[in-house]
């Protein structure tokens, strides 16, 4: 318990400076770039047309709605939330290892650098989601008051991402292979999230595999926020009590690696 408290004094000790640096990595990742920060709304443009083409056109050419929302707007509220997911776990796991030979000079610790990237994420998804957002608006998919659901979908993601990336940016460091390990992991869930799909229409299997995958909660929140009026929040209380046992049980033995591996990293350089 001493090592999380520790680990979140030092991030509301160093919040200016975190989101000053995330801002920095952000206008200096597309510096050199024609298109420059554009790039952040024209990415994930490009991945929803392709999967639209895909999954939209092609395999779903009968049926255009899901649920009564139209198949483009299911699948941005999904693809959206785990582009920020994905992107913030895979960063956070080599945020680390890319800063390893200043770490040891930087005057602020370490475990900032996995909150800095997940701002980073952050703001991406801040752009995109609002575009989702008036969508939302125009067409009335959920009262005013469920927009409100997108602050506690940040808050559970910082949590949950937050313990992942404390353990694998150490272990990224201790064995190398880890973050191929964690990418290929990532690939698998992308199709084993409902993303694209929805679990109601799914089989058995399928149903039971979701509910023990915690990305399948957090893309259910993001969603129950701008498309789903049907219920007040996504999930059952036990989907609730599951994704917060596992977060805070990641938090709790991430920040014991963190600490235990923080002075030596240099050291497996």
């Amino acid at each position: 318990m001493k090592d999380l408290i520790q680990l979140f004094k030092e991030q509301l000790t160093h919040l200016e400076l975190i989101y000053k640096l995330a801002i920095f990595n952000i206008k200096s990742e597309y510096s050199n770039h024609y298109l420059g920060i554009f790039w952040n709304i024209l990415q994930p443009a490009l991945q929803v047309g392709l999967y639209y083409l895909v999954f939209g056109l092609g395999l779903r050419s009968v049926r255009a709605d899901v649920d009564g929302i139209p198949f483009i707007i299911h699948l941005i509220s999904g693809l959206f939330p785990w582009l920020f997911i994905s992107q913030s776990i895979n960063r956070g796991s080599n945020a680390i290892f890319s800063k390893l030979s200043i770490v040891t000079k930087m005057k602020f610790p370490s475990s900032t650098l996995l909150s800095i990237n997940f701002v980073n994420s952050l703001i991406n998804l801040m752009i995109t989601t609002t575009f989702l957002f008036v969508l939302s608006v125009i067409h009335h998919y959920v009262p005013w008051w469920h927009y409100f659901i997108f602050f506690y979908f940040v808050f559970a993601s910082y949590v949950f991402i937050f313990g992942i990336s404390l353990i694998m940016s150490t272990l990224t460091v201790l064995v190398r292979d880890t973050r191929n390990l964690l990418q290929n992991f990532i690939r698998m869930c992308f199709f084993l999230t409902p993303i694209f799909w929805t679990v109601e229409h799914s089989t058995p299997l399928m149903q039971k595999i979701t509910g023990l995958n915690p990305f399948t909660y957090l893309v259910g929140i993001y969603r129950s926020a701008f498309t789903h009026a049907e219920v007040p929040m996504y999930g059952a209380w036990h989907d609730h009590l599951y994704f917060w046992c596992l977060s805070l049980l990641m938090l709790y033995f991430g920040a014991k690696i963190h600490f235990k591996f923080r002075n030596r990293l240099v050291d497996y350089l």
